[in-house]
């Protein structure tokens, strides 16, 4: 059997970190996904995710991430119950985030901005001890733009 689930995209709150009684971090956040099609008046709809991670991954999802962050989230689908104050069984479906990316660099995810074009092609890294992320300007270039010249590739080079 199988319990697969990725995800992108957009926090639509700030993430809730709260911790066990035993001291275990969990964080809860809702993920907002747009669907690969448009409704009839031509607007796109999204689904809305709740999601939650634990450990040092919740940690960091509510030290990097806020409302508007683009997450890329990969888990499995859980459903519990509990019994709500009116008596009344309360079911719950979610996302148990097994890992989640950070897909946009820091400095954004603070201002709030969307990346330009040359921030989308650059290759982003944190592995500066201080958490800080930094743009790779040797990926920024397309090696083939501009070029208008077919590509010579021979049969030795093909996979197939």
């Amino acid at each position: 059997m199988m319990n697969r689930v990725v995800l992108v995209g957009r926090l639509t709150k700030d993430p809730d970190l709260r911790y066990t009684p035993a001291g275990v971090a969990v964080a809860t956040f809702t993920l907002a996904v747009n669907r690969t099609f448009k409704n009839g008046q031509g607007e796109q709809e999204a689904d809305f995710i709740q999601c939650v991670v634990w450990r040092k991954p919740a940690e960091n999802v509510a030290n990097f991430l806020k409302k508007g962050s683009m997450a890329g989230v990969d888990g499995r689908v859980q459903t519990r119950n509990y019994e709500g104050n009116d008596g009344k069984r309360v079911y719950v479906t979610e996302i148990v985030a097994e890992s989640v990316q950070f897909l946009e660099p820091k400095q954004n995810a603070v201002e709030g901005s969307t990346p330009n074009n040359n921030q989308n092609e650059a290759n982003y890294s944190n592995n500066n001890k201080n958490g800080s992320y930094r743009a790779d300007s040797s990926q920024k270039k397309d090696s083939f733009a501009g070029e208008g010249k077919p590509i010579d590739i021979s049969d030795d080079d093909l996979p197939f």
